[in-house]
């Protein structure tokens, strides 16, 4: 067990739901089923863009690299070798293809090896501007920042605001921080989150790899249960967040992770719980939030190999 955040750590003016009267963040609509795509071969499977379900209706593109001898910065090398010679323009086509669709797709930074320092000013302007670049060569709707070794959210927050700034209130935030990540207030995306509710679409934490953790009520709870994810959701939704800003991040299959692996109904019955105060396990909120931000699943690859369970059951929960 970790040291956690009890309900008397939460701030007091808070109350579920309290996060309605923030400004509205940028491409705020929804619900969103977010799935990644991998740009490798990690043994699931492989598979262009033009082929993910519909249902997701936001795609991740995991993952962008450091761009060489640029601190901060970040570019994105398509890997046509491992994707059976998918090729740039190809890979384009089929962002544009999906966009025309009503979907979005955002480029991820960062993952389980990634690592991209953006721990000043300079290294924050370059990420912003390396990040636009990307999204106007490729077409990608905004960024998700899934960096698992640790942000500064002062300068990371910087980036962002710079990039909005860039790019329009069209710009699309997400985030996808470890469960321990929200587990106090001093941690980097705790603190990210509190400082940028007005330009962030939603943060969907990867509830797995997490072993135990305190739940929003000081209890214990253990990964790969409704309870885990409800009472989890709860910090987030306790903060100056609308509801429609957080998601819940489950992996597709059990081979996706090295553990927290849930099934699709599990992921129904939170949305639920904390929807409307139904479904729920041992947790249950004082009050149902209304309608939460959506699901995110590593990744629509790992979810292809299984006939595509997640976004079969979830997106028609979601509607999406």
């Amino acid at each position: 067990m970790v040291a956690g955040l009890t309900s008397a750590a939460l701030p007091a003016s808070a109350e579920p739901g309290s996060g309605d009267d923030a400004p509205a963040a940028s491409a705020a609509e929804g619900p969103w089923l977010t799935g990644y795509w991998h740009n490798f071969d990690n043994g699931s499977t492989t598979l262009p863009i033009s082929d993910v379900p519909e249902a997701y209706n936001l795609i991740a593109v995991a993952f962008a690299d450091n761009l060489a001898d640029t601190p901060g910065g970040i570019t994105f090398n398509l890997a046509s070798d491992e994707l059976g010679g998918y090729t740039e323009q190809q890979f384009k086509d089929d962002i544009a293809a999906a966009q025309a669709q009503g979907r979005k797709v955002v480029i991820s930074v960062g993952g389980e090896r990634g690592h991209v320092d953006v721990s000043n000013s300079e290294q924050a302007a370059n990420f912003a501007r390396t990040t636009y670049e990307l999204m106007n060569e490729y077409g990608f709707d905004g960024v998700d920042i899934d960096l698992e070794h640790g942000i500064n959210a002062q300068y990371m927050e910087e980036a962002l605001r710079a990039l909005s700034e860039q790019a329009g209130p069209e710009l699309m935030i997400t985030m996808a921080p470890q469960t321990i990540d929200f587990q106090a207030p001093t941690y980097g995306y705790y603190q990210l989150a509190e400082a940028i509710p007005d330009i962030l679409t939603i943060i969907n934490m990867q509830y797995y790899n997490s072993g135990s953790m305190l739940g929003c009520d000081g209890q214990v709870y253990s990964q790969g249960t409704v309870d885990f994810l409800t009472a989890q959701a709860c910090i987030q939704l306790e903060l100056d967040l609308r509801p429609d800003q957080v998601g819940l991040g489950v992996p597709a299959t059990p081979a996706a992770a090295g553990g927290g692996h849930q099934s699709p109904a599990n992921v129904v019955a939170a949305l639920d719980c904390l929807e409307s105060g139904s479904g729920c396990g041992s947790f249950t909120p004082e009050q149902p939030y209304g309608p939460i931000g959506g699901a995110m699943t590593w990744s629509i690859n790992w979810d292809a190999t299984n006939g595509y369970a997640f976004a079969n059951e979830v997106g028609a929960r979601l509607g999406t």
